[in-house]
C-alpha cells in the first residue's frame, strides 16, 4: 500500500495566512494536513496534535510523524535539517524551500549571526509578512506537492 504524502505544519509560529493556504492546497489535492502546536496555541482542526510547551516538543512530534516525501512547513532551520535527512520536503511559511543544497549554508549563517548577537551585535529581524509572501508560499508549496519522493 502506498501512503499519500501529507503536509505537516509547525503551527507554533506559522502565520494564519500560510496555514489557510496549506489547508486550501491540501483540500484541492486530497492531501492530509496535520498541524502540531503547543497547548498555548489554539489552532483546532481535524488533524491537530497538541503538545506541551517545552522548547522541543513540537519538533519531536513532527519528526515522529514525518515520512519520506511528506512536506513540512516550518521556519525552524534545525528542524528542517532533521526532516530533510528523513527524506521530507521543507518550506518556510514565506516560501523559502529548504533542501540538501542550501540547509548547511543557512545553518552556518544562523550560527554566525547568533555569535555576533552574543558578542553585543545587532541584526535585523524578519521582514513583515506581505501579500507577496502568501503568493510565493502557495506557488512553492504547490510545486512541492507535485514533486516525487526523494
Amino acid at each position: 500500500m502506498v501512503l499519500k504524502k501529507k503536509i505537516i505544519v509547525d503551527a507554533d509560529a506559522c502565520p494564519r495566512n500560510a496555514l489557510q493556504i496549506c489547508q486550501k492546497v491540501g483540500e484541492e489535492d486530497s492531501l492530509q494536513v496535520v498541524t502540531v502546536a503547543s497547548f498555548e496555541h489554539d489552532i483546532g482542526g481535524e488533524e491537530h496534535f497538541v503538545v506541551g510547551n517545552d522548547p522541543q516538543e513540537t519538533d519531536i512530534k513532527i519528526a515522529n510523524l514525518i515520512r519520506p516525501g511528506d512536506i513540512a512547513v516550518t521556519a525552524d532551520l534545525g528542524l528542517a535539517a532533521l526532516l530533510i535527512g528523513k527524506g521530507a520536503f521543507c518550506i518556510s511559511p514565506k516560501g523559502k524551500v529548504f533542501s540538501e543544497v542550501n540547509i548547511d549554508f543557512l545553518l552556518e549563517e544562523r550560527n554566525i549571526k547568533q555569535k555576533f548577537r552574543r558578542s553585543g551585535g545587532r541584526t535585523k529581524g524578519p521582514a513583515k509578512r506581505i501579500d507577496a509572501d502568501d503568493e510565493v508560499f502557495e506557488r512553492k508549496l504547490r510545486g512541492l506537492v507535485k514533486k516525487e519522493e526523494k
